[in-house]
C-alpha cells in the first residue's frame, strides 16, 4: 500500500512538471484562430493538443 501511495504522487509530480504552459500571447493567438471560423474549434484543440472545455475556458 505505501509503494503505491508512493508511484502515485511521482506520477503526479512528473504530469505538473511536464505539463505545457501557455503564454498570453499563446492563448491569444488560439482563441482568434477560432473565431475567425477558418478551422473547427475541435480541430484547432486537437493540433494545440488542449481539451475544448479549456478553450472556451481562455
Amino acid at each position: 500500500m505505501i509503494q503505491q501511495s508512493s508511484t502515485e504522487s511521482i506520477i503526479r509530480e512528473i504530469k505538473r512538471k511536464t505539463r505545457k504552459k501557455y503564454t498570453c500571447e499563446e492563448k491569444i493567438r488560439i482563441v482568434l484562430e477560432g473565431l475567425r471560423g477558418e478551422m473547427g474549434i475541435a480541430e484547432i484543440c486537437r493540433r494545440e493538443s488542449i481539451h475544448a472545455k479549456m478553450y472556451y475556458k481562455y
